[in-house]
C-alpha cells in the first residue's frame, strides 16, 4: 500500500469539484486519487523494533514532563512555606531537606506541607520511573547497533528519538532535505539589496530538540562544535545565529552518520546512497513532497568531518 502523504491528498481535496470541504468521504476518495496517480510514492512499511524505540522515547519524554511539572509545583509551595525560598532546581533529597525544617502551626501551612509531601512522594516515584526508562532506552538502542552514540551530545535518549523519529533515512535524498525536515534550515528572508535569512519553526521540532541539546553540549566542551562557533563569531554573526550555523553543520553530521550506519546493513542502490530513492523530500512524513526550504551555501563539505 502507498503511503500518500496528508499535503498531497489535501491539495487533490481542494482542487476537486464541490465545495472541496473535510469530511470521512472526500478523504478517503482525495486519498485514493494520490494513490493512483502519483507513481513515486513509497510503499508503506512498519520496522517494529523503530516503533518500538519511537514509544520508549515518547513514554521517557511523558514521564520528564511530568517530574518537571510535579517538581514546579512542590516549588512553589516551598516558597510559601519557607521565608527564604527554594532553589529553582530541585531534587527529591534537596526538598526532602527543605521540607524536615519547617513545622508550620497555622491550618493553611500544615495543609501547604501535607500536600508537599505528596509531591515529593510523586518525585521519587517519577525518578524511579525515569532511571528504570532511561536503562531500557539504553538497552534498546544498543541493540540496533548505531553509531549515533559515537557522536559528542547525543546519549541514549537523544539515539532513540532519532531512530524512532527518521525511521528510514532513504526518505531524505540530501543532507539539505534532511536540515529542512529538522528544522535546522534557515528560511530565505532577503529584500532588495539586504540578504538575510531567518529561524525555521517548521520541520521536526523534537529532532530538533535533539540537535539543540548537542549543539549546547558541545558549546560547553571543548570540541570542533565550539570551535565552529567561535568561527561564526569571529565572521560577525550573533550567537543565535552562530547556535543556528552550528545547529544546521550538525544536522549534516547527523544525517551522514545515519547514512553510514544504513550503508553498513544495506547494498547501496546505483542512484545513491544505500536504499535511496531518486525523489525525496523532508517537509513531510512522505519524501515525494517538494521542500520550499533551502538550506544555505553548506557550512559543511560533502562528507563533512564528524564533529566529536
Amino acid at each position: 500500500m502507498p503511503d500518500a502523504p496528508a499535503k498531497l491528498s489535501a491539495r487533490a481535496r481542494v482542487f476537486s469539484t464541490g465545495q472541496g470541504r473535510k469530511t470521512d468521504a472526500t478523504d478517503a476518495h482525495s486519498i485514493a486519487v494520490v494513490a493512483l496517480r502519483s507513481s513515486d510514492l513509497q510503499a508503506v512499511a512498519v520496522d517494529g523494533d523503530l516503533v518500538a524505540l519511537r514509544l520508549l522515547a515518547d513514554r521517557r519524554d511523558e514521564l520528564a514532563g511530568a517530574r518537571t511539572r510535579t517538581v514546579s509545583r512542590l516549588h512553589r509551595l516551598l516558597l510559601e512555606l519557607i521565608p527564604a525560598g527554594a532553589p529553582r532546581f530541585l531534587s527529591a533529597a534537596q526538598a526532602k531537606a527543605l521540607l524536615a525544617t519547617v513545622r508550620p502551626r497555622d491550618v493553611a501551612g500544615r495543609t501547604r506541607r501535607q500536600l508537599a509531601a505528596e509531591l515529593l512522594a510523586d518525585i521519587v516515584v517519577l525518578d524511579r520511573k525515569l532511571k528504570d526508562s532511561d536503562k531500557r532506552l539504553t538497552e534498546a538502542v544498543t541493540a540496533t547497533g548505531t553509531s549515533l552514540l559515537d557522536l559528542y551530545g547525543i546519549g541514549p535518549v537523544g539515539a532513540a528519538r532519532v531512530l524512532g523519529d527518521v525511521g528510514n533515512i532513504a526518505r531524505f535524498q540530501t543532507k539539505a532535505h534532511f536540515a529542512s525536515w529538522t528544522g535546522t534550515a534557515p528560511i530565505d528572508a532577503s529584500s532588495g539589496q539586504q540578504i538575510r535569512h531567518r529561524l525555521s519553526r517548521a520541520g521536526n521540532r523534537r529532532l530538533n530538540r535533539v540537535l539543540h541539546i548537542m549543539a549546547i553540549v558541545q558549546l560547553r566542551n571543548d570540541t570542533e562544535g565550539r570551535a565552529y562557533y567561535r568561527r561564526k563569531l569571529a565572521a560577525g554573526k550573533t550567537p543565535m545565529e552562530a547556535l543556528r550555523c552550528l545547529k544546521r553543520r550538525l544536522s549534516d553530521v547527523l544525517y551522514w552518520q545515519l547514512v553510514a550506519d544504513a550503508g553498513k546493513t544495506k547494498k547501496a542502490d546505483p542512484g545513491g546512497h544505500a536504499g535511496a530513492t531518486l525523489k525525496s523530500s523532508a517537509v513531510d512524513l512522505n519524501p515525494s513532497i517538494d521542500a520550499s526550504e533551502k538550506s544555505l551555501p553548506g557550512p559543511a563539505s560533502q562528507h563533512p568531518t564528524p564533529v566529536p
